[in-house]
């Protein structure tokens, strides 16, 4: 969900700066279809069963090295990470994406399915907790092990249904990412985000995905991006705690737009944080900044603190928003 070029957002994707301790160990995984995925992991040197091991699910079209430092930081903290690339992205990308198939289906019942069962072989015994990031978030659902999940915290996940997007923006991004997206897919055979600036290259089936309408998405919650039963199902099979970030000047991560997606998460204890830029001083944070290493000590430990113990961080900022859980 997370192709957005600095045009439209009051807060623009920021260059990262800064060390980074970086990952222990890469890895290839292959997935239940053969199709093979690139990897990084933090681990510690002594395995301990107490220790959780971290899955970060990445935004759509945003390369799992974007969150380097936040894994850097979760490592820090006493925690094993893994990040890796959805098929058709970064570590995971084909020779040529014309004619590559991948569906946001396929990136959750197939991709992330593939790093639970990694993370059960790697780290045994080990608590599994899961940071998913936009799309990362609805992935979570799709995963059908998803039930063995400890924890999980979502930022600005949500289906990308225009109808959510803040009303400022809404139908210039309704234009760039509704019409022009698949116009340019269908000419290049994949949509060349990265030659226009707009983020990664990402297969068709993905842009299918994001840009075809649907009458139940009017509804709550939709069935879009839900291509089987199964994969409605799935998301019953979460149990894990769920805090759900947002926020306010993120113009895809509005409120009803995250209530969108947690309706789906019906089995889960869910608790949506809404935070404001002005609750840590800033200005603007949107929709990709969290993962920005200036917000290590302002914004990373409300992450740290659910992950830890699954409750708020009681010094931390935002409010939460009430609602049907």
């Amino acid at each position: 969900m997370s192709l957005l070029s600095p045009s439209d957002l009051p807060a623009t994707r920021p260059a990262i700066t800064g060390p980074v301790v970086g990952p222990s160990e890469t890895f290839s995984e292959p997935t239940a279809d053969g199709v093979v995925l690139g990897g990084f992991a933090w681990r510690h040197a002594q395995p301990d069963p107490a220790r959780a091991v971290v899955i970060i699910n990445a935004a759509t079209s945003v390369r799992c090295r974007y969150y380097f430092r936040f894994a850097d930081y979760l490592f820090a903290n006493g925690f094993d990470v893994m990040t890796y690339d959805y098929r058709g992205i970064g570590e995971s990308r084909p020779a040529s994406l014309k004619g590559f198939k991948a569906s946001w289906s396929d990136w959750g019942s197939l991709d992330y399915e593939a790093m639970l069962k990694r993370a059960q072989r790697e780290f045994p015994g080990q608590p599994i907790d899961v940071v998913g990031h936009s799309f990362g978030g609805c992935a979570v659902g799709l995963g059908a092990s998803s039930g063995i999940v400890r924890r999980v915290v979502t930022m600005g996940a949500q289906f990308a249904y225009w109808r959510d997007y803040t009303p400022q923006l809404r139908w210039r991004m309704l234009a760039k990412w509704h019409l022009l997206m698949p116009l340019l897919t269908r000419f290049y055979g994949y949509f060349p985000g990265k030659r226009l600036g707009w983020m990664e290259d990402t297969p068709a089936g993905v842009v299918s995905d994001w840009c075809t309408p649907h009458s139940r998405y009017e509804g709550r919650p939709s069935g879009r991006t839900l291509n089987s039963r199964e994969d409605s199902l799935a998301f019953s099979r979460v149990t894990a705690p769920m805090l759900a970030i947002s926020v306010s000047d993120d113009p895809f991560g509005t409120i009803p737009a995250i209530e969108r997606l947690l309706g789906y998460y019906s089995n889960s204890p869910r608790t949506h944080l809404r935070i404001n830029p002005e609750d840590i001083g800033e200005t603007e944070i949107g929709h990709f900044a969290f993962f920005h290493s200036r917000f290590q000590t302002r914004l990373w430990p409300v992450t740290l603190a659910w992950l830890r113990h699954g409750e708020l961080d009681s010094q931390g900022p935002g409010h939460q928003v009430p609602g049907p859980r």
